[in-house]
């Protein structure tokens, strides 16, 4: 770690309370199709409970994944909320680590599935005698999850982390543009094809290159995704919202978060100047760099102006 990190991540660490007498239990929500596994990390008394909606891929309950990414940021949270006196819920989605038997078939995933799970999270916090007040936090993807799922089942609060303000498809189109300028027939037909998908039609004709994006059985849920403008649904946010934006993501950008808040002014905005997508500070400015660091480090702490900005999403206790 370099050392400026290394001091970020150490003065970090002393402002984060301590966890004391939190236990992670099993905690599961049961489907027509099978249960999705999750961990509830509660504090004795924890009125207040926040539910970590995971990003996009194959991203688990700890928020690692199979391509890589061993930062644990989510059960990192979840145990800095825990030191504030504040429960959570984290899960694995539908179809990925120990939710794998409840997943469809890719061919007849949808966005909607993850929104109506995270909804039915929300009811069985609900309806769980602990917890008075729900918080949803949505990362990445799941910002967007998170915010339609609301608008399903009520909450206390949203808070949106490192959330995309565009649509998924201006996003992707924003992303491998600078990765596909050396290759004009690669970057031709990546444009043939989200444009098909944008209106809601699918391509046969994906270059084996582009394969891994857009093979033909993810390309139905890719159509479901791009249907909606994260700045558009956020209006819609019948709760207390907070935007959180890490000013060193470098997978998501700053103006997304300026988008989000843009379309809602009453939402509190925090931009938190070190904090990389994996919810940890580093001073590494590029993907590489923090890839071969702070995405494998799961020792480094969360940004302790994150988890205060989750507890302040709240309101007063």
């Amino acid at each position: 770690m370099r050392r400026s990190a290394f001091i970020a991540a150490t003065t970090a660490a002393a402002l984060l309370p301590r966890v004391v007498d939190a236990q992670e239990a099993s905690y599961g929500l049961v489907t027509p199709t099978g249960t999705i596994a999750g961990t509830v990390l509660a504090p004795p008394g924890a009125k207040r409970v926040v539910l970590i909606v995971a990003g996009s891929g194959p991203t688990d309950r700890n928020g690692n994944t199979s391509a890589g990414v061993r930062a644990d940021s989510y059960r990192r949270l979840a145990l800095a909320l825990a030191g504030l006196g504040i429960a959570s819920v984290r899960y694995d989605k539908r179809g990925i680590g120990a939710s794998s038997a409840a997943g469809p078939n890719e061919s007849d995933l949808r966005f909607e599935t993850y929104v109506d799970d995270a909804a039915a999270w929300i009811r069985k916090l609900r309806a769980d005698g602990r917890f008075r007040a729900v918080a949803v936090a949505g990362h990445s993807e799941g910002s967007l999850v998170g915010m339609l799922a609301v608008g399903h089942a009520p909450v206390e609060a949203y808070v949106s982390i490192d959330g995309p303000g565009f649509p998924a498809d201006v996003v992707l189109r924003r992303q491998l543009g600078p990765l596909l300028a050396g290759s004009p027939d690669l970057a031709a037909a990546n444009t043939r094809i989200l444009d098909a998908l944008t209106r809601g039609q699918t391509d046969a004709d994906v270059p084996a290159l582009l394969a891994p994006l857009y093979h033909a059985s993810i390309q139905p849920y890719l159509i479901s995704w791009f249907r909606y403008d994260p700045s558009a649904e956020i209006k819609k946010v019948r709760a207390r919202v907070t935007i959180v934006q890490g000013a060193n993501d470098i997978q998501v950008s700053v103006d997304n978060a300026r988008a989000l808040a843009a379309a809602r002014p009453d939402a509190t905005l925090v931009i938190v100047p070190a904090m990389t997508h994996v919810l940890s500070d580093d001073d590494a400015t590029t993907l590489e760099g923090q890839a071969s660091g702070v995405y494998l480090d799961h020792l480094r702490p969360i940004d302790p102006q994150l988890v205060r900005a989750i507890a302040s999403a709240f309101g007063k206790p």
